[in-house]
């Protein structure tokens, strides 16, 4: 394989790696949890126990960072592992600062045990630089944690910015980049020093897997303690899941791309439906940050969007409850379209408008999609 391969080509040959010993084309299931020693003691394999490292992680792994062009990745057995390995790796009075809305699943950890353990987190307007300044507590502030696009406004954080502002604090800057995904957007190369994938999502494609994975742009000794709580925490990857995360990212760059296309071609019609109040997508010209989406993402805008529906919270969640196409159901990334009101998810204290349907774009007919979505938020406007 040439030195720069496209990521199309590292995705479907899979780095090019081929079994050894058979000469497949697909690797085999790796599920050994233990490794034998040397008669010297030694373990020139390289491996000792599984939750050290497995071979059913090297292409996994391999693939991530070369996509990410980043210095290693850690493959983890879920995203919320992988998300919540880098706080643990500060120290008891750490701060850190992450977005006012963002993943729900996170958010609760950070107000709830992450403060518990000594971690001070701060919720901050992440696209006013301002603001994030004014949140920096000198000699303290370690970690800036940026979604982009975030999840699920779908606002667009300028990473150069707020690396810019981590750094000259003293702090990294990590970045979930799941709803971007490699395809359209290398973090790292805009000044992230982590960027992390709930790989359950679109890295694997097929809603049949489990998985998160941290990369990093270089091994120092901040990731050399992510190491460490993985290890010591023992949030590894199964061998199966790995197999099947590993054959979802080769279709990875045709699902993004495809995915990308519908959605904005339903964000375009969906705005001019009169039954819509506003179509949150960064691809729009009307999105507050479509400038620094177009300067980050190539290729597309992603296969996510919202929508806010004219008549509030009952009024959305009647629309959704008249889709026939689209699936009523949490997550995203998959080649099935899901819509989902996130406030009834989230529950009490989300920050999420209650009108508001977030909706993942699979890779269905983009013209049925929209077909489905309009006849059910007519059928809303009728009942009204």
């Amino acid at each position: 394989m040439k030195n720069n391969p496209s990521p199309d080509t590292l995705c479907a040959q899979a780095l090019g790696w081929i079994e050894p010993t058979t000469k497949a084309l697909v690797p085999p299931v790796h599920v050994a949890t233990t490794f034998e020693r040397d008669p010297d003691n030694e373990y020139r394999s390289g491996r000792s126990y599984i939750r050290n490292d497995s071979p059913a992680w090297d292409q996994v792994e391999g693939l991530v960072t070369r996509l990410e062009g980043g210095a290693a990745t850690l493959a983890f057995a879920s995203g919320m592992a992988a998300a919540t390995a880098p706080f643990l790796a500060l120290k008891p009075g750490d701060h850190a600062i992450a977005p006012e809305v963002m993943y729900w699943g996170l958010r609760k950890w950070l107000v709830g045990p992450a403060r518990e353990w000594g971690i001070a987190v701060d919720f901050v307007d992440l696209t006013d630089p301002a603001q994030v300044r004014a949140a920096i507590r000198p000699g303290r502030t370690r970690l800036v944690w940026a979604e982009t696009p975030s999840n699920p406004l779908w606002q667009v954080f300028d990473l150069g910015a707020l690396a810019e502002i981590a750094h000259a604090a003293g702090a990294l800057l990590a970045v979930d980049s799941t709803a971007a995904t490699p395809i359209l957007t290398q973090p790292i190369g805009l000044g992230a020093d982590l960027v992390m994938h709930a790989a359950t999502k679109y890295l694997n494609g097929h809603s049949d897997v489990l998985a998160g994975t941290l990369t990093a742009a270089r091994t120092d000794a901040f990731w050399e303690r992510i190491v460490a709580v993985r290890t010591g925490g023992g949030a590894v990857l199964g061998a199966f899941e790995a197999w099947l995360l590993l054959r979802g990212m080769r279709t990875l760059p045709m699902r993004v791309r495809h995915a990308s296309a519908s959605a904005l071609f339903l964000a375009a019609h969906l705005e001019r439906l009169p039954q819509v109040a506003a179509v949150l997508y960064p691809g729009l010209a009307s999105h507050p940050q479509h400038a620094v989406a177009k300067r980050q993402m190539r290729g597309g805008f992603g296969g996510m969007l919202s929508i806010r529906v004219k008549g509030g919270e009952a009024a959305a969640i009647a629309c959704a409850a008249q889709v026939k196409l689209w699936k009523r159901a949490t997550s995203l990334g998959g080649v099935e379209s899901l819509i989902e009101h996130r406030a009834s998810i989230e529950g009490a204290g989300s920050p999420v408008p209650g009108d508001l349907l977030r909706l993942s774009v699979g890779l269905e007919g983009a013209e049925e999609l929209l077909a489905d979505l309009q006849q059910a938020l007519e059928g809303v406007g009728a009942e009204a």
